[in-house]
């Protein structure tokens, strides 16, 4: 029987998985990391995924496409006020929204099905068996169009999407909760891209989305632009330099914002460094953990 994998198409990371022994296993890289950055670049040498890809994020970002799970299934209208914070080019074809990269322009299944060609590709390395088969996850808020273009996206990787399933769902059936008789759950997603909350009722191992609600503008991608937002106001207010016709340097505000992020967590405060361009020096501030929660 052939083996049927379980795909974790997110935002900002992507992740592969396959049951053992009634369990889910996660299936690293030869990096030994689970998670692909949702990441792809176009180079002179062809079309790359995950962490090469991320590298190219400041070398070549009109280039570089990440979070293009937010354009699954819309038009450009429906992105209208998000279009200043991306690098890359987006035009609309069909009502569809399409993207730039050289010569070629792409849709948001064709860029999702090159991430799940390398989770797929990830899969068969180390099972050392084909996988043609799949189950991928998506928020429960996803729309019927968001949906199919999910389904899409696994056809043109070579899979056969056998469920799309709510990741509130997936996350109780990680967790064995299906386990249990009956109950009700309350699942909190802070993913990439948006913070949900689904309740779901379980009864003889099925399980029921009651209701789900959430922000669609309140995931780490969103607050990274909120902490870049403040370096870069800090920037034009100290050195009188505005970066957004810099979209190299952008890219690197964002990812040095995503960097002070992670970094309290642990810590109260981080310094924060960056060469700025045209030789003016370096911008340098210290951003504290209560600036972050304010």
């Amino acid at each position: 029987m052939a083996r049927i994998v379980g795909i974790d198409l997110g935002t900002t990371n992507s992740l592969v998985a396959y049951m053992e022994n009634g369990r889910p296993r996660v299936i690293p890289g030869r990096n030994e990391r689970a998670i692909v950055p949702s990441v792809v670049a176009m180079t002179d040498n062809g079309l790359i995924v995950g962490d090469a890809a991320k590298e190219h994020l400041t070398r070549n970002p009109e280039r570089t496409v990440y979070s293009v799970k937010r354009f699954m299934g819309k038009g450009l209208a429906d992105v209208q006020g998000e279009l200043a914070y991306f690098p890359y080019s987006l035009t609309e074809q069909g009502g569809v929204i399409r993207i730039k990269l050289g010569e070629k322009t792409y849709s948001p299944p064709q860029i999702s099905a090159m991430i799940l060609k390398e989770l797929k590709q990830r899969a068969e390395a180390h099972l050392g068996e084909s996988i043609t088969k799949a189950v991928i996850t998506v928020p429960a808020y996803f729309n019927d169009s968001q949906r199919q273009a999910t389904k899409d996206a696994g056809m043109i990787a070579g899979l056969e999407v056998l469920r799309i399933i709510n990741e509130p769902t997936a996350a109780s059936l990680a967790y064995g909760l299906q386990e249990k008789t009956q109950g009700t759950i309350a699942v909190y997603d802070f993913g990439g891209g948006t913070f949900d909350i689904s309740i779901l009722k379980l009864k003889n191992g099925i399980f029921e989305v009651l209701a789900t609600n959430g922000d669609t503008h309140l995931g780490g991608d969103d607050i990274d632009r909120q902490i870049a937002d403040l370096f870069l106001t800090d920037i034009r207010s100290r050195h009188g330099i505005d970066l957004s016709s810099h979209p190299d340097h952008m890219q690197t505000i964002r990812l040095e914002a995503e960097r002070a992020k992670i970094g309290l967590s642990d810590a109260l405060k981080i310094q924060v460094s960056v060469e700025l361009p045209d030789n003016k020096g370096r911008f340098t501030r210290e951003l504290t953990r209560d600036q972050l929660e304010s």
